[in-house]
């Protein structure tokens, strides 16, 4: 059981999750046939790439050795971020990126639905006693301000007053609290006190920049070069800033206002990128928050097994991918 991880869970409960939400949208009843079918054809659109819908099991059964009371969860998971990247796609002026069979306005409209009513109608059917359901709704609700206050700051943009701490308050939002809904949200469901559940959100928050900090290495490493063409201050580039000069920041705005259509402005400020110092910054930075998820789950601790794949998921969020520039 040592080797097992989480696409091994994913291959498992897959089919039960697509089961979950399968029945959540059949629950809408006849007269919502346009929510379901809208619905329905966002969730094909925006396939994971990565199945971080397993966390709440894994969360789950950390605590209680079982995986299936929290698949609801993933569903939940699976319906909040289905909505969630739609909503960062239009936010990023992705508004090509429309569904196949979905107007702009009736893909918007499911995404709305998708990431909040829905979840709610899951955990609201789920048989709970009323202070968990409670607890549980709560966290969606309350998850959705923090997220659009993280996405809300990365829109600005502030490349003058750009920083490391600056850039990591987006991210605690924008992907920080969504994980520490879902883990805080398995924790709740297994029975754990309220401790050990604050616990499970603060790993969820870390696990969340993690992340995103490795989507951030796997734009460059794809060649999307989304975040240059969107002009988002990630983590990355405020390692440059605060490695550059004051006196030579000016020329890091430029560029990062050129590279949304310039080619060449690009691959100059890529290069910037991946400066050897601005990268063993970056390296140093990533390996603290790794760290600290490793922290909070040795406090914690839980079944080994499901506790060995966390960690696996840590490691693989905390990876050092990028090399310098030639």
């Amino acid at each position: 059981m040592n080797s097992f991880s989480y696409l091994d869970l994913h291959r498992q409960v897959a089919a039960d999750i697509d089961a979950d939400i399968a029945s959540a949208l059949e629950s809408l009843g006849p007269e919502s046939s346009a929510v379901r079918t809208s619905i329905s054809t966002l969730l094909g659109h925006q396939q994971m790439k990565y199945p971080l819908s397993v966390l709440p099991l894994l969360v789950h059964a950390a605590e209680t050795g079982e995986t299936a009371p929290a698949v609801p969860l993933s569903a939940v998971h699976v319906l909040w971020w289905t909505s969630a990247c739609y909503l960062d796609d239009l936010s990023d002026g992705h508004g090509g990126n429309i569904p196949d069979g979905l107007g702009a306005d009736a893909a918007l409209l499911a995404s709305v639905l998708s990431g909040q009513a829905l979840p709610i109608r899951v955990v609201r059917a789920q048989p709970v006693p009323d202070t968990v359901r409670d607890a549980l709704t709560g966290e969606i609700v309350d998850c959705w301000i923090d997220a659009v206050e993280g996405q809300l700051r990365d829109l600005r943009g502030d490349l003058e007053n750009a920083s490391r701490d600056a850039v990591v308050a987006a991210y605690r939002g924008k992907s920080g609290a969504p994980f520490g809904m879902i883990t805080a949200m398995a924790a709740t469901l297994s029975g754990a006190g309220s401790e050990r559940t604050e616990l499970w959100r603060e790993f969820g928050a870390v696990f969340g920049i993690l992340w995103q900090l490795f989507n951030d290495q796997e734009d460059i490493l794809s060649g999307r070069d989304e975040d240059l063409l969107n002009g988002t201050v990630t983590y990355l580039l405020a390692c440059v800033l605060e490695e550059t000069p004051p006196d030579s920041r000016a020329r890091i705005a430029e560029l990062s206002a050129a590279a949304r259509t310039s080619e060449p402005a690009r691959t100059e400020l890529t290069a910037l990128l991946l400066n050897p110092a601005v990268l063993l910054r970056y390296e140093k930075d990533l390996s603290a928050y790794r760290d600290e998820a490793y922290r909070v789950l040795g406090e914690l601790g839980g079944h080994e097994t499901y506790m060995a794949a966390l960690r696996q998921l840590v490691d693989q969020s905390s990876g050092m991918y990028l090399s310098p520039a030639d």
